[in-house]
């Protein structure tokens, strides 16, 4: 090109300059890479090993993909009840300082409005969808919301464009209109925060998915990446699902709910999971399957096969999700994220007078009719043990068990496939992976010119990618409390106490990546850390507002308290004095009459 411009006229070679030049800014940029969609899954009271990809023996093959097309965190944490983990995978701030510092249902009355415990979300935090939709991002979600039905806090006020609620802890899964517990007066189903209009039968899994697809296909906006957030109420109790998926798993868990936990562990331990010399605890609330009459291993085989075929009906209907993606050309472009919102449930609301009282009156639990539309079974704490394998305890706890769920994450651009991620991570990790993925930012501490919280966990795609082995660093601590029971992380190690029946009520210290079965105290070997942990954790508590609870405090007894309380007492408060009042008119009338008659 030298050698061309000096044999031109000054003239020309100015020409061809400029039109050199031109073309360049004629010729169209290089594409800027496109956001991805955004899927979340979240399950209901999924225990550990309950995905078959997790060493369970339920058919769960669409999440089976999904992880062997992504990664398996196997290490993940969230809190032990629904509403404290739904708040925080919407904010990514600790459940003490968003609102839901408990739950309505199980929190002590004198804890109930006190700061961070509210038991809805506060007005002073921003949801992930909020900041995705600023962002340019189009916002659904169907399903399970209980995270506060106030004006403020459903979904269209929270960040979503279109949304199909169920507003409260869980409801019956054939029947829209049917409470699962005597909680409520009715059931709250809310639609773009509207009360929405439900047709009377359904299934639950099924719909969700169909409103998410709706909303997904009718959107104009298609050219825009979407958020959708599918929060199913599998495997929520009652633990319901079409007889087609109950039957495939007739005979399958006849040998009793230690045989099946026994091979829990070992296939999550060869899967890679787990360590493979990984010990196991016998909860003591786990019953003698041998001591039990044939006719009782019988019902109680069927509630389990009836809680398989609720998780394997969600599956299915996930799989119709992506399948959906796929046959829109979106599939490639979506990054999919699966996890439950605590561990395996393990209460029985039968075992509380009042109800079984109510409960009697609105189900029936014959053995032939379990799963089907107008019966109600749960799988109780030896079953739920059982799905937690090989962890400790259950919902509501902080062993293991009740916080350690599987999380998936397939999709993320640049990500290797079917590896599994073994290091500590948190349920306030999700909100700035989400946000990264999307490239947003957080707005920190002011949002619209109004004061919110901060959030405090770390993303997760350093280690989606193969550039960090860990998420957070070997010395951060991270605390955890719901209901008394109390934890701390710190790298490995775990600090711990559980509340009685199920706990001590005294503090324990465990490795939990070589030692997830918590099975081994390193209290008393290392007492220099356990001091430093108890102190991590009192600073934690401190800092975002941990209320002690009271003395006597027990779960079960609360929520029947709550009830009385909260529902009951307001329910029956204008009846019973009406009554009264005309009881107190008619005895005055009579003794005036009387009095008239001498």
């Amino acid at each position: 090109m030298p050698n061309l411009l000096t044999r031109l006229t000054p003239s020309l070679t100015l020409s061809l300059v400029l039109a050199l030049a031109g073309a360049t800014l004629a010729a169209p940029a290089p594409d800027a890479p496109r956001r991805p969609n955004i899927v979340v899954f979240l399950a209901d009271d999924w225990g550990f090993s309950d995905v078959g990809a997790f060493g369970g023996e339920i058919a769960t093959p669409n999440l089976d993909a999904l992880a062997r097309r992504g990664m398996r965190f196997s290490n993940f944490h969230v809190s032990a009840s629904c509403s404290p983990t739904r708040s925080m995978l919407l904010t990514g701030v600790d459940n003490h300082r968003n609102g839901v510092g408990n739950m309505r249902e199980a929190i002590p009355l004198e804890h109930l409005g006190q700061p961070g415990y509210l038991s809805v979300l506060k007005r002073e935090v921003v949801t992930v969808a909020s900041l995705l939709r600023d962002s340019g991002y189009r916002t659904y979600v169907a399903g399970k919301w209980h995270v506060g039905k106030e004006p403020y806090n459903l979904p269209d006020q929270r960040g979503f464009d279109r949304s199909l609620i169920q507003g409260d802890s869980g409801s019956d899964n054939w029947e829209t209109g049917k409470r699962y517990l005597d909680l409520n007066d009715q059931v709250y189903w809310y639609e773009d925060g509207k009360p929405a209009k439900m047709p009377s039968d359904y299934y639950s899994s099924e719909y969700f998915v169909d409103r998410a697809i709706d909303y997904i296909r009718s959107d104009k906006r298609q050219q825009q990446p979407f958020f959708a957030y599918v929060a199913f109420q599998a495997n929520h109790i009652p633990l319901q699902a079409p007889k087609a998926f109950v039957d495939k798993y007739k005979g399958r868990y006849d040998a009793g709910w230690d045989a099946v936990r026994q091979a829990r562990r070992d296939r999550a331990a060869a899967l890679g999971l787990v360590p493979p010399d990984t010990a196991m605890v016998r909860m003591s609330t786990t019953a003698d399957w041998a001591k039990s009459t044939p006719q009782q291993q019988a019902y109680d085989a069927r509630r389990m096969e009836v809680y398989a075929a609720m998780a394997e009906a969600m599956d299915h209907h996930v799989g119709r999700l992506i399948d959906y993606l796929k046959q829109t050309g979106q599939y490639d472009n979506t990054v999919f994220l699966f996890m439950s919102d605590n561990g395996s449930e393990a209460s029985d609301p039968y075992e509380i007078p009042l109800g079984r009282l109510w409960l009697d009156w609105q189900y029936k639990r014959d053995i032939d009719s379990l799963g089907a539309k107008g019966a109600y079974t749960v799988i109780g704490p030896s079953w739920g043990s059982a799905a937690a394998s090989p962890l400790a305890t259950y919902k509501f706890y902080s062993g293991e068990g009740g916080i350690r769920v599987p999380l998936i994450v397939a999709g993320v651009p640049g990500m290797p496939a079917d590896k599994i991620q073994g290091s500590f991570t948190h349920i306030n990790d999700i909100v700035p992976t989400l946000l990264e993925l999307a490239g947003t930012q957080h707005p920190g501490t002011l949002y619209r010119g109004q004061p919110v919280e901060p959030i405090y966990g770390r993303s997760l795609l350093p280690a989606l990618r193969g550039e960090a082995d860990r998420v957070h660093p070997v010395d951060e601590p991270v605390g955890y409390e719901l209901s008394g029971n109390e934890a701390l992380f710190k790298g490995d190690l775990k600090l711990i106490r559980n509340i009685p029946p199920v706990g001590d009520g005294q503090w324990h210290l465990y490795d939990i990546r070589r030692d997830p079965g918590e099975t081994n105290d390193l209290k008393a070997r290392l007492p220099e850390v356990f001091r430093q942990m108890l102190a991590d954790y009192e600073a934690y508590a401190k800092a975002n507002g941990v209320l002690p609870m009271p003395p006597g405090y027990e779960p079960r007894q609360q929520v029947m308290t709550n009830a009385i309380h909260l529902v009951y007492i307001p329910r029956y408060r204008a009846p019973v004095i009406t009554v009264l009042l005309l009881m107190g008119a008619g005895l005055g009338y009579w003794i005036w009459r009387r009095r008239r008659a001498r």
